[in-house]
């Protein structure tokens, strides 16, 4: 399940971590009191986020999903369109979505759509890769980029997701407030191993349940308690923990958040710096599918550290998503 906290990816983390390439390993696992640097450092990471997210690449850009099924699919603002597509510069049709049984696509464009990749013109039919290995093919047609994913316990769920570098998200997104940046939620916790080869069920936000490898639960002590957290797997031997707490559907986002550690030590202990908590993206669009926390994932205290709710200009949310249902092909 490893992706990086880019543009594209399976559920998109931070795949450097948060340790601002490893600067923030230096400072000790346990502070009394946060110095000027750790300050500057976490406020640095917290402006990074926030320029990412305000980019027509980010997941704030997100305006559509639709699930596929093998056919022919007409692309288009039409209304009689299959795959409605609204945005600029987007003729009544657009082209065709053509899915094979075995779920792999190629796009059609119509012969006066200016469909692109990669800068170029879209002639004749362009095979699409999807965003397993975090590269998929994107097409561009005025306003909007456009690329399959690919999801499901067995990878038998593909869909066309949309993105538009005039989204209205983009112009009331206010940015992410973030709670006091506090030294006690920086812990030194321990790795408590799993076997070799052991998993964790993972559910997401379309109801698909996948057997992620774990390396085994993180234990720490917060309020003066000890608490367990099943870990995922990260980039260079860190470890992703996703993880529910008594602030969500409140302060911060109700499915809950995430958060990269530091790198595992030899002797298994690993920093936890919950200063560096990070939204889900669903928060932020209803067109992401978001991993939800693990069974036993759930801490009964208020951890009042890292990213709170967004905030939208005059009030305004992200609409709710559909529901998963998939689009049928045009009929012949």
């Amino acid at each position: 399940m490893a992706a990086a906290d880019a543009t594209f990816g399976l559920y998109l983390r931070p795949g450097s971590g948060p340790t601002f390439g490893g600067q923030l390993a230096a400072y000790p696992p346990k502070m009394e009191t946060p110095s000027p640097e750790y300050l500057a450092e976490v406020d640095a990471w917290h402006a990074a986020r926030d320029r990412r997210l305000r980019s027509p690449e980010s997941w704030v850009a997100l305006t559509a999903l639709h699930w596929l099924t093998p056919g022919a699919h007409e692309l288009g603002q039409h209304p009689s369109a299959a795959i409605r597509l609204e945005g600029h510069d987007v003729p009544p049709l657009a082209g065709h979505l053509l899915v094979g049984d075995d779920l792999e696509a190629t796009i059609r464009p119509h012969h006066e759509a200016r469909l692109t990749h990669d800068g170029e013109k879209v002639a004749g039919e362009l095979p699409l890769a999807d965003d397993t290995d975090g590269n998929p093919t994107i097409v561009e047609l005025g306003s909007l980029r456009m690329h399959l994913i690919r999801r499901g316990a067995h990878r038998d769920r593909l869909a066309l997701r949309i993105r538009d570098t005039n989204a209205p998200a983009l112009a009331a997104f206010e940015g992410i407030p973030h709670f006091p940046i506090d030294a006690a939620w920086r812990v030194t916790a321990g790795l408590e191993r799993g076997a070799e080869g052991a998993t964790v069920a993972v559910p997401d936000i379309v109801g698909d349940v996948l057997q992620e490898p774990s390396p085994g639960s993180v234990v720490l002590t917060l309020e003066g308690q000890q608490h367990r957290l099943r870990a995922l797997e990260e980039d260079e031997n860190r470890l992703w923990l996703i993880f529910a707490d008594a602030t969500n559907g409140t302060e911060t986002y109700a499915a809950g958040r995430f958060l990269v550690t530091e790198p595992v030590e030899d002797d298994g202990s690993v920093v936890v710096d919950f200063n560096l908590t990070y939204n889900m993206p669903c928060v932020f669009s209803p067109f992401a599918t978001c991993p939800l926390p693990p069974e036993g994932n759930r801490l009964p205290i208020r951890v009042t550290a890292g990213e709170m709710l967004p905030t939208w200009t005059d009030g305004w949310q992200p609409t709710s998503a559909p529901a998963p249902a998939s689009v049928e092909p045009a009929a012949d």
